[in-house]
């Protein structure tokens, strides 16, 4: 996928600025597609250049013109062409993750400390999207709106965000608590067990091999 589509995609609802198309990515777009606001503006010139987009100039009494965009016919086609083609598998790329894989090497407060930081950032996330979900639907229950909404598209892509932090949240108050455990066990602390883990006492972390030995 490139980012030309992800553009195209978040200009169905209507004419946009560059910076309200920026504002667009951060609060829904971003949860499947980052791009930085220069990436946005420079896409949208290509995109009016290739005539997927078209733009007009507005202008405003108390403010400077502005240019809003709007997707043409050609644009649709060329959606309709990429929705038809095959996906391909996403992968993920997280440092946090790396540093995890090496926590029994790694100072284990630390680590701790910044799984609960991005615990905390899901869950700022969650509740956003959460805010967002509820404007989307108005005055319509969940089902109904998935029933008979004006636009579903949006509506689904932010539930997959939702469901994302979600499980990053969760995933990191798990990692975070059994983290936490093991160093008590280490320093010869009684600890309660790990939430989803058995009631078996914590044994000490088993004395990693060295090469030298």
């Amino acid at each position: 996928m490139a980012l030309r589509h992800a553009v195209l995609a978040a200009l169905l609802d209507g004419e946009l600025s560059g910076y309200q198309l920026a504002k667009a990515f951060d609060v829904g777009v971003a949860n499947f597609w980052h791009a930085l606001p220069q990436q946005l503006y420079a896409e949208l010139a290509r995109l009016e250049k290739e005539g997927l987009v078209a733009g007009r100039r507005v202008v405003q009494e108390t403010r400077p013109a502005k240019r809003l965009f709007h997707v043409t016919d050609a644009g649709l086609a060329e959606l309709e062409r990429f929705a038809a083609d095959t996906s391909k598998p996403s992968f993920i790329r997280d440092d946090l993750l790396v540093k995890v894989q090496a926590a029994d090497h790694v100072d284990a407060e630390a680590l701790i400390r910044q799984v609960e930081e991005r615990a905390a950032m899901a869950e700022a996330k969650i509740d956003l999207f959460r805010r967002i979900l509820r404007k989307m639907r108005g005055d319509l229950g969940e089902e109904e709106f998935l029933r008979v909404g004006r636009r579903i598209g949006p509506y689904l892509t932010c539930l997959r965000g939702l469901a994302f932090e979600e499980g990053n949240r969760d995933w990191c108050r798990r990692t975070a608590a059994i983290l936490r455990a093991r160093n008590a066990a280490v320093a010869g602390e009684d600890t309660p067990a790990v939430a989803g883990e058995g009631a078996a006492p914590a044994s000490r972390r088993p004395e990693v091999a060295r090469a030298d030995r």
